[in-house]
């Protein structure tokens, strides 16, 4: 898979987690049900980091759980060192 795909497809993957995110704070407000913390932090760690702070930021979801706060910038860190070092962008 060219380099192209691969950041167009994680790209999109965070997009998708970002509205899942969206989703789940919708769900909240209208009281539907919910998607669990352990799917939405391992939706983070799936290399989807970005998509899931936007997701807190931009809906306003989550954002006074300590257990985010801390989760999620580590889930971008490694987002960004996994997918660097798969590229031989780190550690070469």
């Amino acid at each position: 898979m060219s380099e192209t795909y691969f950041l167009i497809t994680m790209a999109v993957w965070n997009f998708i987690v970002f509205c899942i995110y969206g989703y789940d704070k919708f769900s909240a407000i209208k009281g539907y049900e919910r998607i669990s913390e352990f799917t939405l932090l391992f939706l983070a760690f799936a290399f989807a980091g970005i998509g899931a702070l936007l997701g807190m930021v931009l809906c306003h979801h989550k954002t006074a759980k300590l257990k985010f706060k801390l989760l999620i910038p580590i889930a971008i860190l490694w987002s960004v060192f996994g997918i660097g070092y798969g590229y031989g962008w780190i550690g070469a």
